[in-house]
């Protein structure tokens, strides 16, 4: 991206050279355009399903900009030569289903044909600029709350080679496919500061976006991070990712690690999640409001991980 030439549009609100989510485009003064792309292979069997969790992740980056999603369109790449055209149909109605339960809808797409499925969305949104929420606006002494429980990355790996327990790949079914809505409705109504969600870069790489981009430093508790049932025995049995490595190695230079932190648990920090929750950066004496609002509205593991500091020689401390 750095090759690209600079985007030097008036209108441009939030573009590729920042950390954010999604674009943003000014329309008019009092509305903006916001606009995200994600598609990727299966993560389980059950393609519904799978439609369901890729679109699901695609709407989260609109989501975490506080945005309402309007349309979206399909991306898709498909063996028709192999596979019978009913897996696709069923890919795409729980890509629909998804769309659907965010208040969107499906305006058309694009399919090629591939060796391997693939299968995600082009999302379009509006937002007002004062509901806007981007990942550049937290504020020392904010708390950071996040939405959704941490190791989709552990479980899908373990289940691929068929050594998941079924309880723990239905528990990280459930929190993949739940829509961030929850998170965005209470970030808006707690007057969130900034969000992100957490999602290819793990908590420590998503984290270290948010603070970079606001010029702070955050401080997350390893050991207040929920963990999705099952997760860390996934990972002490070596269900770990090339992207888990490349997470830590990416963050490393810009991060501090306590004394005491556990660090079997800091691999949760650096698991790339899949359709996982917001990180969320609000005035500390709202935190607990946020959390109890998510908490009714579905999001049940959401919690209150860490803190904002003004910035110091590292972006991200983590802490036990």
């Amino acid at each position: 991206m750095r090759g690209l030439p600079p985007q030097n549009d008036p209108n441009l609100i939030v573009g590729f050279d920042s950390f954010s989510d999604a674009g943003v485009y000014r329309l008019r003064d009092d509305l903006y355009l916001v606009q995200t792309v994600d598609f990727f292979p299966p993560l389980v069997d059950d393609p519904f399903t799978f439609g369901q969790i890729a679109a699901a992740n695609a709407l989260s980056d609109a989501l975490a900009m506080g945005a309402e999603p309007k349309t979206a369109l399909n991306i898709a790449a498909f063996p028709d030569d192999q596979l019978e055209l009913t897996v696709l149909e069923q890919i795409l109605a729980g890509g629909a289903e998804r769309v659907a339960e965010a208040g969107a809808v499906i305006v058309g797409g694009h399919t090629v044909r591939d060796a391997e499925i693939k299968y995600g969305l082009a999302v379009t949104g509006i937002v007002g600029p004062d509901t806007l929420i981007t990942n550049s606006r937290a504020q020392p002494g904010d708390a950071l709350v996040l939405t959704k429980a941490l190791g989709t990355g552990f479980i899908t790996t373990a289940a691929k080679a068929e050594l998941c327990p079924e309880p723990a790949l239905a528990a990280a079914t459930r929190s993949m496919v739940q829509l961030n809505t929850i998170g965005r409705d209470a970030a808006r109504a707690a007057g969130a500061h900034a969000a992100t969600d957490v999602t290819g870069f793990g908590l420590a790489g998503h984290a270290l976006e948010m603070a970079q981009a606001s010029h702070v430093t955050v401080c997350l508790t390893v050991d207040s991070l929920p963990e999705l049932p099952h997760a860390l025995e996934m990972a002490s049995r070596g269900f770990t990712t090339r992207a888990s490595r490349s997470n830590r190695e990416y963050a490393a230079p810009s991060l501090r690690v306590e004394a005491g932190t556990d660090s079997q648990r800091l691999e949760l920090a650096f698991d790339p999640q899949t359709s996982g929750g917001l990180l969320i950066a609000v005035p500390r004496h709202l935190a607990p409001r946020l959390v109890e609002h998510a908490r009714r509205a579905g999001a049940q593991q959401a919690a209150i991980v860490g803190h904002v500091l003004e910035r110091r020689e590292v972006a991200v401390i983590f802490q036990p």
